[in-house]
This record gives structure tokens, sequence and C-alpha cells, in this order.
């Protein structure tokens, strides 16, 4: 079952959060914007012949990092780094999923979190950087962060609810900060505040900082879940916390 988050656009459109994985919803294509956030495939298509699980970051080397709650209660799972992922043809690599042992299997739930440690290292891919701990305590409301993500790209809506259109693309979009927590990063969904409506993150997938009006190649937090309409916020599990980098610290060194 897809591990659903969907990604708003500037000019998004509305979502439904459901346990599976969505992406960007009026987002843009990013092409090789962002050739180290990666596609967890499903083990096998869904009913749309669409393979989008989750999304996750390349950390290091051979560290994907994404959520915990994309698990398909499988050891060996696949990516791709493909900006569109054609079955038989994309390159693709294998690894074993590692889950967070403290995860409690709920939305919500910080340490959320899973590593593909993979046979091989992507060739020609820089893995994104991490954050020293507590480096975006700083964040405040409306800073803005880029979200990157495979899975629906558009959504309609009738008299049986939402319908996500997947297409296995990697899509980006940016959303603004609504609050930080200690644990989790808030951005804004609410049309209301000029946000556009819609969700702006794909399970699994990362969030990356503007600084100084430019975009910057550390992870600040992975997409988790949202509101089901989503109009209010959507929350992402910030990786410079103590919980998470004792997880991540495992697999992969920490600044």
């Amino acid at each position: 079952m897809r591990s659903l988050l969907v990604i708003a656009a500037v000019a998004a459109a509305a979502a439904v959060v459901a346990a599976g994985a969505v992406a960007v919803v009026n987002g843009v294509p990013d092409g090789n914007g962002h050739p180290n956030v990666g596609e967890l495939l499903a083990q096998q298509a869904f009913p749309d012949g669409t393979f989008s699980q989750c999304t996750g970051t390349l950390i290091a080397p051979k560290v994907f990092l994404t959520a915990e709650h994309c698990d398909e209660g499988v050891s060996r799972v696949s990516v791709t780094f493909e900006p569109t992922y054609v079955p038989g043809k994309s390159k693709t690599y294998s690894g074993t999923w590692v889950p967070d042992p403290n995860y409690n299997k709920s939305f919500g739930d910080a340490q959320d979190l899973a590593v593909v440690l993979l046979d091989r290292a992507p060739v020609g891919i820089t893995p994104a950087s991490l954050p020293t701990l507590g480096e975006f305590d700083w964040l405040g409301n409306g800073a803005v962060l880029t979200s990157v993500g495979y899975g629906a790209q558009s959504v309609t809506s009738d008299k049986g609810g939402h319908t996500l259109h997947f297409q296995d693309t990697r899509y980006v979009t940016t959303g603004t900060v609504s609050s930080l927590t200690q644990y989790w990063v808030h951005a804004s969904e609410n049309p209301i505040q000029g946000d556009g409506g819609g969700c702006n993150g794909d399970s699994g997938g990362p969030k990356f900082p503007w600084i100084g009006g430019v975009e910057v190649d550390v992870v600040v937090a992975t997409d988790i879940t949202g509101d089901t309409n989503c109009r209010s916020t959507d929350v992402s599990y910030r990786i410079d916390t103590p919980s998470a980098r004792a997880f991540i610290g495992r697999f992969a060194p920490l600044p």
C-alpha cells in the first residue's frame, strides 16, 4: 500500500494523505535538478502501472534515507535515481531495508526513519549533506523549503472523492515553514495565507533549505504526514535531532 503524502506546488491543488506515497501535486518536473533524490520502488506495479512506493535521499555513497512507514515487509528493495522511472529500462539499485528499531509504527511518531543499504554506490551521484545537531533551530515562519519527490503529479476530485494520478517522475516545488518544534517542521498548506493549498511532501522525501536566497543541498527533514484535506500543514521529521542522528549515524558519517 502506498505511503501517501502529496507535494504542493506554489499554485497547488487539494490532495489526500493516506498510507502510501504520493508526491508532487502541481509541482514541476525536476529533471536533473536533484540527482541524489530517488524513488523507492514497490515490489510490483500498482493497478495504474506505476511503482512509486516512496521517495528518499542518498546521504552516503551507499545509504538511501527514507521513511519507515514505507516498509512493505520485505528485506530486499530497489530504488532508482532516474528523473522518470521506466520499467525494464531505467537503472535500479538493490539494497537491504533497515528500519529504525525505535519507530512505534504510527504516523506522527518521531523516528519514522529507515535506510536502504545499497549493494553498490550509484555512479556519478553526489550524496546530499547531513545537518549538524540542531542546525535548523533557526527556521522560522516563512522560511523557504524545497520538497522533492516521486508519485502523484495531479489530482482530480469527484463524487467518489479524490483520485491521485501517478507518473513515476521526480517533481519539485517550494513551500514555507509555518512552525518548528523539537522534532518537526510544519509547512503551511493554507491557501488563505497564500500558500496555494495542497500538500507539500512525498513520504520519505527530503526538504532542502533556502539560505540567502539560494537552495542548499542539506537535508532539513524527511516528509512524514499531513492533514487529510491538505489545507493546513504537512509534517516532516527533522534529522538534525538527537534521535534521528542516533539512527542515521549507524550508517553514515555525521557532521
